[in-house]
């Protein structure tokens, strides 16, 4: 514990009467880190940190990747822009070494600002010279070092540039028009000058520096999925220990990670995008020694072995294997509307389509939160904004807190009974046929943007038939693989496992989970737990 000579000791308290110093003694936090241990985390709530012993990186998240931009050592500050401004962390801190730091909330701050105006005053000059180094860090980030060249409306720089944002890349989107000769709608050009036409997304993934391939044969557990639930299991595998590999097909936070806002998750009271929750998640696997592959899928799972097929006939092999595959969504069964996918109808929506929607009349079809998220935040870009649906009303699968407000923005309009049965455009969407229920009459309206939200469906068919589905191809767990009559070892199947022993379901995919984004995290929580007592079997 400081005392009040260790604090006297100190040139950063040089000035502080002994009563000031005597109040510190029993109002700061005098935490010891270990090498690596973070002691504050980017956008984290405001303190100020000194470092006692040892020394202090301060690190940031710039294109993607964990950047040190400055050290502490003994006697130096951290948190003085927050304290200043009242504003989250900028930055992260960790300990470079074994390191001692001591920790003053906001109230003790001031506590201490009152009784010795010179320490608030050095913490601002302080403020004053890291706020300069932050802004020509900022000019430094608005220079990526990539750029996308692509045609209006391109369907694969759609995918492209949705691929690039939600893997964290940042980029330069540049739109061009097209020669009249022109073969290559999109153009990837990289910092060293290479260019990639019409690139595949491995060779983006490739081309930027993004994981494809795992680094080992074995581990000890197998994620498939990179959502909610399995970027969970990889965090609380990873934090104890166990040696982790995420495989996922596109970009971490699945289905979710295309949520413009989730506003009922706990901890977050102004809620958070899907792919803001997905960042996060995906950075703390990363940090405590996860590793994750993306643009690759399973072809085979043995379920004897637990060896895995990758698309490429690469083999791992796990411990345990956890399916996390979540769900896609269901395609809209219209003649034609695949000449339209990626150049006006979109299967979800993300923040990152914002730009398609610029000005643009949207209808979205669907009656769940994602259909309404997806309503309020277009809203705010879009000319028009129309929410298609089926039923009779939105009450049946969406939260009332968006229905409310729905109802208070006059530029969204509910069509209920009402459904799209044709579409119209040349190389692009321009128009849509929408039959009204009631009446039986069709009427067409101009629609550049359509986005489509009418549930979603597991893809299992991949999967042995030692993994038992349900009718509609949801894995099967715990009681209702137990029930199933293909479990076949004398012992009862852990909640979360399936037919196949040491292999495990969580999230959308599972029979009977609840499709929310809190379920998905709890049961990939839940999974690692299981895991343990599954390694612990005498096998």
């Amino acid at each position: 514990m400081i005392t009040v000579d260790g604090l006297r000791a100190m040139r950063v308290f040089e000035g502080v009467p002994d009563e000031g110093l005597a109040y510190l003694v029993g109002a700061v936090e005098d935490i010891r880190l270990a090498p690596g241990e973070y002691f504050a985390h980017e956008g984290d709530e405001r303190s100020l940190f000194i470092v006692v012993d040892g020394l202090a990186e301060i690190t940031k998240i710039v294109n993607g990747d964990e950047r040190v931009i400055g050290t502490r050592k003994p006697g130096q500050f951290f948190g003085e822009v927050p304290m200043t401004l009242s504003t989250p962390f900028p930055a992260s801190g960790r300990a470079a070494g074994s390191t001692r730091v001591l920790k003053l909330e906001p109230t003790v701050y001031y506590t201490l600002a009152a009784l010795a105006p010179s320490v608030p005053d050095r913490v601002a000059t302080l403020a004053r010279r890291y706020l300069d180094s932050l802004q020509t860090m900022a000019a430094e980030q608005r220079e990526p070092g990539v750029r996308l060249i692509h045609t209006k409306r391109s369907a694969r720089a759609h995918r492209v540039s949705g691929f690039l944002t939600r893997n964290q890349v940042d980029f330069e989107n540049v739109t061009a028009d097209a020669a009249p000769d022109a073969v290559d709608d999109t153009v990837l050009e990289l910092a060293d000058g290479r260019r990639l036409a019409n690139p595949t997304m491995r060779e983006v993934a490739e081309a930027v520096g993004l994981d494809v391939a795992p680094s080992a044969r074995h581990y000890d557990v197998v994620i498939l999925g990179a959502g909610p639930a399995g970027l969970t299991a990889a965090v609380n595998a990873a934090a104890e220990g166990l040696r982790t590999l995420v495989v996922e097909t596109f970009a971490p936070g699945g289905q979710a990670g295309t949520s413009t806002r989730i506003e009922n998750y706990t901890g977050f009271p102004f809620g958070i995008s899907g792919d803001d929750l997905a960042s996060r998640a995906f950075k703390q696997a990363k940090r405590l020694g996860a590793e994750l592959v993306v643009t690759r899928t399973v072809e085979a799972l043995d379920p004897a072995t637990h060896d895995l097929t990758l698309d490429s006939g690469d083999v791992v092999s796990a411990e345990v294997v956890i399916l996390a595959t979540g769900v896609v969504w269901r395609t809209l069964p219209l003649d034609g509307v695949g000449r339209f996918l990626g150049s006006g109808v979109y299967y979800g929506a993300a923040r990152s389509d914002s730009a398609v929607a610029q000005g643009a009349d949207v209808c979205i079809i669907g009656a769940g939160n994602s259909a309404g998220q997806a309503a309020l935040f277009f809203s705010r870009h879009a000319r028009s904004v129309t929410l298609l649906v089926r039923g009779e009303s939105l009450e049946a699968g969406m939260s009332r807190y968006l229905i409310d407000q729905i109802s208070a923005i006059p530029a969204i309009r509910v069509e209920t009974r009402s459904e799209v049965v044709a579409l119209y455009g040349a190389d692009s969407l321009r128009a849509a046929d929408v039959a009204d229920r009631r009446t039986g009459d069709v009427r067409r309206r101009d629609v550049d943007v359509l986005f489509v939200m009418i549930g979603a469906d597991a893809e299992t068919a991949w999967l042995p038939p030692q993994v038992a589905l349900d009718g509609r191809g949801f894995v099967l767990t715990g009681a209702d693989a137990l029930e199933s009559g293909s479990w076949a070892e004398t012992r009862r199947p852990f909640a979360l496992e399936t037919t196949a022993p040491g292999v495990f379901a969580v999230g959308d995919v599972r029979s009977g989970s609840v499709k929310r984004v809190v379920a998905g995290v709890g049961e990939g929580g839940m999974a690692i737990a299981f895991t343990h007592q599954y390694l612990a079997l005498d096998r």
